[in-house]
């Protein structure tokens, strides 16, 4: 039949993810486009794949008979492109990357330009997505690798399809309006129990980090301010209004007029690639890797190398 890959990952993505507005999210398309792209498999089978119930969409019988092979049929053209890739006598291709915030500033951009010097046959594309969405989109084939973080105290699931790869770890520190504990250059958890949080939602592996180190520490924080962007966070530890974590990384996004305190407490992220497990030895794949981590060695201080 013809149809094509984006049409299928379409299919399979609305199988993951439910709505055509998360799909059209993981894959950067619209969600007309994600519409278009189904609307176009469904003139290619002939066969109806979705129906409308109120205002949500969901699977006909040929739909999820359908994406259940659609999800092998991608992944076998996945590990075409790897054969094809060993096959040639310099690494060369095109590679899909999904990346946070931090890592779209301080990670790859050096990536790009050794990737560059090293490889100049490999064209890297990358996309900026949420960071729990990064191992989602990796299974979904939506990218070919990402970068991640991931938290010692409520660590990503571990899918046997895929390869997480820590680079570097992160300890975090204390970010303190400025002159609001003059003379503290360290402190416990504990001992700002009262003070008011600048945290992200509890439904993010950050969030939960987070909140798993307080009640470690023997206190429920008072989240007055639910921010995921880091700078604004930041902005708002300037402004006064309350306290957050943050570590090196973090405070390069965002010149801030803030005290930053060493914590007691030990609290760590982990800065990841993720790829899937038989793109393992695709070369343009390996080649990313390595670069990616020869990157992670030159993080500032505060990033421990993996």
């Amino acid at each position: 039949m013809d149809w094509t890959s984006a049409q299928l990952r379409s299919l399979v993505e609305l199988t993951r993810r439910g709505t055509i507005t998360a799909v059209a999210e993981a894959l950067g398309y619209t969600p007309g486009g994600v519409s278009q792209q189904i609307a176009a498999l469904e003139k290619a089978t002939g066969m109806q794949l979705l129906r409308r119930v109120g205002r949500r969409v969901e699977l006909t019988d040929a739909g999820a008979t359908l994406a259940l092979h659609a999800e092998r049929i991608l992944t076998t053209e996945a590990e075409a492109v790897e054969a094809l890739e060993r096959t040639r006598n310099e690494v060369s291709g095109t590679l899909r990357i999904g990346l946070f915030a931090t890592a779209a500033a301080e990670i790859l951009p050096p990536a790009l330009q050794q990737v560059r010097a090293k490889h100049p046959g490999v064209t890297v594309r990358s996309r900026d997505m949420d960071v729990d969405e990064v191992y989602d989109a990796v299974a979904g084939g939506a990218v070919d690798l990402a970068l991640g973080l991931d938290y010692p105290d409520v660590p990503i699931p571990r899918d046997p399809s895929l390869r997480v790869t820590e680079l570097s770890r992160e300890r975090f520190s204390l970010a303190v309006p400025a002159g609001a504990m003059p003379g503290r250059r360290r402190i416990s958890l504990a001992d700002i129990r009262d003070r008011g949080w600048i945290l992200p939602s509890v439904g993010s592996y950050y969030g939960r980090a987070v909140l798993t180190a307080c009640r470690r520490a023997g206190f429920e924080p008072q989240v007055l301010h639910e921010v995921t962007d880091t700078a604004a966070t930041l902005a708002l530890v300037e402004a006064g209004v309350g306290v957050s974590v943050v570590t090196e990384l973090m405070l390069r996004l965002r010149p801030s007029r803030i005290d930053v305190l060493e914590l007691q407490e030990v609290m760590e992220r982990h800065i990841v690639v993720v790829f899937r497990s038989f793109a393992e030895h695709r070369p343009t794949v390996a080649a990313l890797v390595d670069v990616l981590r020869t990157s992670a060695d030159r993080l500032p201080p505060g990033a421990a190398k993996a």
